[in-house]
């Protein structure tokens, strides 16, 4: 059994945000609907790198729609005809939650808002996530990552200084804005439902905005403005407030400390070297060490660099200094922790065989994550879920194939 059986999600969203959070309710044990145009289907099925079968030919499917859409059904419904519309509203009847990214309002036009289908299904829990939320000067803008990394500031504070070479704002290497929207709504749709089952009866409507999750996702660096007044220094691979926190070279490469204590410190110092760094008037504590940062990184950063990585990470390992290489994905798929931890793994595929997947992170006690369904072909359920759900026999799939509907 798994923790969200019986749960029935209708999942309108498409791209990043919302598919991911309706993934997420799939590994939880959800029946998950995926809505999708017909011919085209969701956007992502164009983006990304194509997926290869055992004979390492393309297949239709792509590495961003796979990893974002394991565990639903594909219906395709073409929601700008009537009768396609009446299709959504029959599925949102018996449907516990109704995801949909689409514009501020959009869906209006077509009877599928939040107030339209609150009339068919008073217990519905509906979660639109939008660029800019519903409301505001904004509302009406699309948006994009790169938009919301931007305006919330992630990239004031992400990259190296100014006055450094490649100095200068970046953006985070994936998404994750839309990512970091996408838990957001897991956890409203989870509150959302359990206020439903256990208080009122009744759904309701949550309005995510990706600007608002990301500026809240900033979190203690937001909040370091917020007390001081002044903007958070950017400084690449450093801490502004923990010190040594950052990267360092090595002979062979870059290794990664986070010192988060005093005691950390000290066995830092020891396999250094230079066990008198650790009693330095300067450098005794944190908000010395970081304030003193100047005087004590060089010093450490010369030592670094007589050895190589794995040699350094061995030792701080065994004296238990928080220290990691920068790995790249061969490295990550490969280490022994993320094998031990099953963070890859294959799914049987329909054309493509099968296909690697990123695991979910969250390992429950008495009701496992459970992968039973890979990313699937557009419209691959139509008819099943058709038949299942709103009881269609041949004929009348046939007269909606014909029209066009699906």
């Amino acid at each position: 059994m798994s923790s969200l059986n019986g749960v029935r999600v209708l999942d309108l969203s498409r791209v990043f945000s919302g598919p991911w959070a309706a993934q997420m309710l799939a590994d939880f044990g959800a029946d998950v609907i995926k809505v999708e145009r017909p011919g085209r289907g969701d956007d992502v099925r164009q983006q990304g790198l194509r997926v290869r079968d055992a004979q390492g030919n393309e297949t239709r499917e792509t590495s961003s729609f796979i990893s974002m859409n394991r565990g639903k059904r594909s219906v395709t419904v073409d929601i700008s005809q009537p009768a396609g519309q009446a299709l959504v509203r029959e599925l949102a009847k018996d449907s516990d939650i109704v995801i949909e990214n689409f514009k501020a309002g959009d869906l209006v036009r077509y009877g599928l808002d939040y107030a339209s289908l609150k009339e068919v299904n008073p217990r519905l829990v509906y979660c639109s996530i939008s660029g800019f939320g519903q409301s505001g000067p904004y509302s009406h803008l699309p948006g994009y990552d790169p938009l919301f990394q931007s305006m919330s500031g992630l990239m004031s504070i992400t990259g190296h200084a100014d006055e450094e070479p490649g100095g200068g704002p970046l953006r985070v290497g994936y998404s994750v804005g839309d990512i970091t929207a996408g838990f957001y709504a897991v956890s409203a749709i989870l509150a959302a439902l359990r206020h439903r089952d256990m208080v009122s009866g009744e759904g309701q409507y949550i309005d995510l905005a990706l600007l608002d999750s990301q500026v809240a996702a900033i979190s203690h660096v937001g909040m370091m403005y917020l007390v001081s007044g002044q903007q958070p220094p950017r400084l690449g691979n450093v801490s502004p407030i923990t010190c040594p926190w950052q990267s360092f070279d090595c002979a062979d490469g870059q290794i990664v400390i986070a010192v988060g204590n005093d005691t950390q410190f000290a066995a830092l110092c020891r396999e250094l070297g230079h066990p008198e760094w650790a009693t330095d008037e300067r450098f005794v504590t944190n908000p010395l060490r970081a304030r003193n940062r100047q005087a004590l990184i060089p010093m450490i950063s010369e030592v670094f660099l007589t050895r190589g990585v794995q040699d350094w990470n061995e030792t701080l390992e065994a004296a238990g200094v928080p220290a990691g290489p920068i790995n790249g994905f061969e490295d990550v798929f490969a280490d022994p922790q993320i094998v031990h931890r099953q963070m890859r793994f294959d799914l049987p595929h329909t054309s493509a065989g099968s296909v690697p997947q990123v695991a979910n992170p969250v390992k429950f006690s008495a009701t496992p994550v459970q992968y039973d369904r890979a990313p699937p072909l557009l419209g691959e359920h139509t008819e099943e879920v058709l038949k299942e759900r709103l009881g269609f026999d041949d004929e009348r799939l046939s007269q909606l194939r014909q029209a066009k509907v699906i």
